[in-house]
């Protein structure tokens, strides 16, 4: 393997025009354990902690990174043996540039029962515990409130000192927080969901009440759980980001590349203190929602737009299905004629403005971001970022033919083909329910409506369920494509 291998030893050797630590990592001392260490993690809430660390500030404020699942253990194996540095590419349309950072101090043992993360949880000293643990991982119910009934959350409640889940862990070590004097720490959400402190909130103070009532009464009154919105497209690593970093002349077996754009908003909530993340770029506010709604529904909803297209039309990533003539005409119209018209301005942007940059950031032919990336996971994200628009737009009278041809395209897409035969391998957690709904779905379209868990009602609603089987039923008899224009043309 070609490249200098990365390490505390070797930051001195690196090519010179390759930015890394001006700081001695050997000072860092922890303040923040982060959940869910994967690559937007290094790309963004990381990479703030980094720059204010350059600028000699928050060095008490160190990252330990942790994982609840077997899997994450990978990872961490590869961030140990190189110090747990990341190098971060940034792939601008014209140019790229690398930066080493160094916040991340450690990666706690991944166990059964979650021992390590609940003792480093508990030490006085971290003051944040941050998540990224995607859309689907916070065991919401139908109703939007905690699934209690899930097998993961039964069990935590019954087992409290050998818990499953991340909550579980969090609730067991305020529980020995609590029992030494010392206060709780701050839940952090990085995750896309609206409300996403209040989502925390909900998993953290739910699994404790079904333990020990006082116990969740003493993290609801003197914990905080602001909301988040957190913003830049991070796309995962394989083979080419390996090569990549090679050829800058590192050997990182964990780099991530990432686009020249980064947003975090952050409701100024905290119980025990925070890093001045302002200082380099980030915005704290009292208000959170319109931020959050602009980006979720143009941003999130509209990678949603693409990516199911996309994958029908073996169309490999979101730069390509912006060069892609029907599916970018598709995306602008239902962007400006259903989902615009439901986002706010929020300070300096317009729903307009911030559309047109998401579009350029969309396009940017140097980030790789895979249709299959986008689509994954698509039984939370569509509920979570769609649905909530066409709700909306039903109960104002709006047009919808547009988002319901985008449901029928996920209805479609979940058949588990491309329309060239290729084969769509699993991509949702509930990846095999779905493709026996989309399979009844294809004589009977409302076979797919009929998945109450995602759709609850909706199926009920003329103007959303007439256009969706129209829509359905032309993908299935003339392709995708047919559909796509004549929506276009409409």
């Amino acid at each position: 393997m070609s490249g200098l291998r990365l390490s505390d030893a070797t930051l001195s050797d690196l090519p010179r025009e390759i930015l890394r630590p001006t700081y001695d990592r050997g000072r860092l001392t922890p303040g923040i354990v982060h959940i869910g260490l994967g690559n937007f993690h290094r790309a963004h809430q990381a990479w703030y902690l980094h720059r204010l660390m350059q600028e000699g500030d928050a060095h008490d404020w160190a990252i330990l990174g942790a994982g609840v699942r077997p899997h994450d253990a990978a990872l961490r194996d590869r961030l140990l043996a190189q110090d747990c540095l990341t190098t971060l590419i940034e792939l601008a349309p014209a140019h790229r540039s690398a930066e080493v950072t160094g916040a991340m101090i450690d990666y706690l043992p991944i166990e059964e029962g979650n021992a390590p993360l609940i003792h480093a949880m508990a030490d006085p000293r971290i003051r944040i515990v941050s998540l990224t643990v995607t859309e689907g991982g916070y065991y919401v119910d139908p109703t939007g409130g905690l699934d209690t009934a899930h097998p993961d959350i039964a069990h935590d409640a019954a087992h409290p000192g050998q818990p499953r889940t991340a909550f579980g862990a969090m609730v067991a070590a305020l529980r020995l927080r609590r029992a030494a004097g010392h206060g709780p720490f701050t839940g952090l959400c990085c995750d896309n969901l609206r409300g996403n402190g209040a989502i925390l909130r909900q998993a953290v103070v739910g699994l404790a009440r079904l333990q020990e009532p006082d116990l969740a009464r003493w993290i609801d009154t003197h914990g905080a759980f602001p909301n988040s919105m957190v913003d830049s497209i991070v796309p995962a690593t394989g083979p080419a980001e390996l090569a990549l970093v090679r050829d800058i002349g590192i050997h990182d077996d964990a780099p991530v590349t990432h686009e020249n754009f980064r947003q975090w908003v952050i409701e100024d909530r905290f119980c025990a203190g925070r890093p001045d993340w302002d200082r380099v770029g980030a915005t704290f506010t009292d208000d959170v929602h319109a931020y959050e709604m602009m980006k979720i529904r143009i941003l999130n909803a509209g990678h949603q737009v693409l990516a199911n297209a996309g994958e029908l039309l073996s169309v490999p990533t979101i730069a390509d299905c912006m060069a892609h003539s029907a599916i970018a005409a598709m995306f602008r119209k239902v962007q400006f004629t259903e989902i615009l018209p439901h986002v706010e301005a929020v300070p300096g942007m317009t729903p307009a403005g911030y559309l047109a940059l998401i579009e350029r950031r969309f396009a940017n032919p140097s980030i790789r971001d895979t249709t299959r990336r986008v689509a994954f996971d698509g039984s939370s994200r569509h509920p979570g970022f769609l649905l909530p628009i066409l709700r909306d737009a039903l109960a104002t009278g709006g047009p919808v033919s547009g988002l319901a041809l985008v449901e029928a395209l996920w209805a479609r897409m979940c058949a588990g083909t491309r329309e060239d035969g290729t084969v769509i391998e699993t991509n949702d957690p509930h990846w095999d329910s779905l493709v026996s709904a989309s399979r009844a779905s294809r004589g009977t379209p409302g076979a797919w409506l009929a998945q109450r868990a995602i759709y609850g009602d909706l199926a009920e609603a003329p103007a959303f369920a007439a256009p969706f089987a129209d829509w359905l039923s032309m993908i299935w008899r003339e392709g995708t494509s047919a559909a796509l224009t004549a929506y276009a043309a409409r």
